[in-house]
């Protein structure tokens, strides 16, 4: 079946194919970002007893990489997308965010705890808006719903149980950003069979 679903307004169609073609084209980026994610995960869940300075390297590391990726996609489809400038401040946000972990050293967990959920909230609420505004044009979009729903989900209970303990709560990152990763991974190869449609697509017009 392929992804473009039948029946959508011709011009949610238009608005949602340019979308779709931006994100398609740039599949491996997506692919990078839940690599770091899993990778993140991984190393966090494998030593349970990590100390916080590890902890905010992991981190740190990892949004760094995130951010670098998403503002290289926005600033390189500026001219294709209308709403770049979101993506772009995503991205900007999730550099200094990595810049203060690391500036940072002294800081606490329940700071750090904080600084996870804010940008866990933040990466959820546009995974989830820019799933909304796909839904009438793709199918599979629950991958992009599901990230950030976990996300924002997530963030919350970081908020609501700050007081958790490092362990626990070293298990609960460890296991969002393990799943998260694996759900962008699976939505990176989703992205490359889309583009792979629309460029059979485009050659039999």
């Amino acid at each position: 079946m392929h992804p473009l679903r039948s029946g959508a307004p011709a011009h949610d169609s238009f608005r949602g194919a340019v979308m779709v073609d931006l994100l398609a084209r740039n599949w491996w980026l997506v692919g990078l970002r839940g690599l770091a994610a899993l990778a993140f995960g991984l190393l966090t869940l494998f030593n349970p007893a990590i100390t916080l300075a590890v902890l905010i390297l992991f981190f740190g590391a990892y949004v760094l990489v995130y951010g670098a990726f998403t503002v290289f996609a926005a600033v390189a489809n500026r001219r294709g997308e209308p709403y770049w400038g979101a993506l772009l401040l995503a991205g900007l946000l999730s550099v200094v965010l990595g810049i203060l972990t690391f500036m940072m050293p002294g800081i606490t967990a329940v700071v750090l705890l904080y600084f996870i959920a804010a940008w866990a909230i933040m990466i959820g609420v546009l995974e989830i808006v820019t799933a909304i505004r796909l839904r009438k044009v793709i199918t599979g979009e629950w991958l992009m719903v599901l990230g950030g729903v976990l996300s924002v989900v997530f963030g919350v209970a970081l908020v609501l149980y700050p007081g958790a303990g490092a362990l626990a709560v070293t298990l609960w990152i460890g296991a969002y950003a393990t799943v998260f990763g694996m759900l962008m991974i699976l939505l990176a190869f989703r992205l490359r069979g889309w583009r792979r449609w629309g460029a059979v697509g485009a050659s039999s017009l």
